[in-house]
């Protein structure tokens, strides 16, 4: 058979939905300057699917730096690989800083989030070793455990009994190989919302032996007292082997960042192939990303301002009747039972008749016959924002219970 016919013919289900869904549901097109207010097709929409925790995607100083940076560098520079050519001071002093605001020895910079932790874990086992993970890791992370060819656990999403039995499983497998065990959890969980229990997690420290890394893009920026993360939330950053964190979201542009013992940030700079082989990020984003941790450790204004909304939104949400979960971050899920079909009914009717842009979430990323509309608050939504959203979840609940029960 011929490769392209075979994929041609070929579905899957994110694919099943690219004829009736693509460019209103997924793939859709929001545009204006980046906020909590744009346009989609043509009407205003108050947006809450931007994971710009902080608000930082279109503020004017932000912006001005930006633009400053890449008049003064241009976005070749530097040219090559960090190991070859594309080493500079500004690299270097990011790294630093990122190191000391983390509570760690050193850090290394990454050109992105998603390749970063799968090459992270790619270079942290051998055949020997075996990794712990959760259930409801992240795609990229996922994607890392599978490239490890040695033996591999999941646990429960945040079930501490089950992470014990993956724990006894590993420590078996070890004995017999030689290896170690690497345990991997997240600092938030995108989609619920709720942060990983690290502070249980490390507990275990005491009984077992394993290394813990954090993949901390969600709590980066919008947790512990200057947004150190959720393992600071938590008092437990000391107890965290390796800590990841992301820019996409709480920084609003692109890297990333892993911060552990000098020695184990000098083994990742040696053999993550994902950066030995890739271009160094170019300077306007590291000089961009030196002034947006400045605002991280300068004040808490800007996380302040978006628990305020976080807190306004999640209290209301409930106070109107709808199942929110047991989020502890900004991520706020709005869980209900339906077809694919209800979602995208429930999704039409907020963003056409009430002008609220939410995304939704559906098999396979989560279970057949459950819907999430996912909601994130940021900093720069106004309480103005928050209430209109209110009253049209309030309005929305005689359409979705009739969707329900035909359901």
């Amino acid at each position: 058979m011929d490769l392209f016919d075979k994929l041609i013919k070929k579905s899957g289900p994110l694919k099943d939905y690219a004829l009736s869904s693509e460019g209103y549901y997924m793939f859709p097109k929001l545009e204006g300057e980046i906020g909590p207010r744009m346009h989609f097709q043509g009407k205003p929409v108050i947006t809450w699917s931007l994971n710009d925790y902080l608000g930082l995607a279109n503020r004017p100083d932000v912006r001005k730096v930006d633009t400053e940076a890449t008049a003064k560098w241009g976005l070749a520079y530097p040219m090559g690989a960090r190991m070859m050519s594309g080493q500079t001071d500004l690299h270097q002093q990011l790294e630093r800083e990122l190191a000391a605001f983390e509570g760690k020895e050193s850090a290394f910079l990454l050109n992105y989030g998603y390749q970063g932790i799968m090459s992270i874990v790619h270079s942290l086992v051998d055949r020997h070793d075996v990794i712990v993970y959760d259930y409801e890791a992240h795609a990229s992370i996922v994607d890392g455990v599978s490239l490890h060819i040695g033996k591999r656990f999941v646990y429960q999403h945040n079930d501490m009994e089950s992470f014990k039995k993956a724990l006894d499983k590993a420590t078996r497998v070890i004995e017999e190989t030689g290896g170690a065990i690497l345990v991997i959890t997240e600092g938030v969980y995108g989609m619920r919302g709720d942060q990983g229990k690290i502070k249980e997690i490390v507990s275990f420290k005491k009984d077992y032996n394993f290394r813990l890394l954090i993949d901390d893009a969600h709590g980066f920026g919008t947790l512990g007292p200057n947004g150190q993360g959720a393992s600071f939330e938590q008092g437990v950053q000391d107890e965290v082997d390796i800590y990841f964190a992301t820019f996409a979201k709480s920084m609003a542009m692109i890297g990333a960042f892993v911060a552990s013992k000098k020695e184990i940030i000098l083994h990742l700079q040696y053999t993550m192939r994902s950066q030995i082989f890739a271009k160094s990020l170019p300077m306007p984003f590291v000089e961009s990303a030196l002034y947006r941790l400045n605002i991280f450790r300068s004040s808490t204004e800007q996380k302040d301002k978006l628990w305020k909304v976080v807190n306004a939104m999640q209290s209301g949400l409930k106070a109107v009747g709808y199942e929110i979960g047991v989020t502890n971050s900004p991520v706020t899920p709005v869980y209900l039972k339906g077809s694919i079909e209800d979602a995208r009914n429930i999704v039409e009717e907020m963003r056409e008749k009430y002008g609220i842009f939410t995304s939704m979430v559906v098999y396979p990323v989560i279970p057949k016959g459950m819907i999430i509309l996912r909601i994130i608050p940021t900093a720069a939504h106004t309480m103005q924002d928050v209430e209109e959203t209110l009253v049209a979840f309030e309005k929305m609940k005689p359409f979705i219970k009739a969707l329900e029960s035909n359901s």
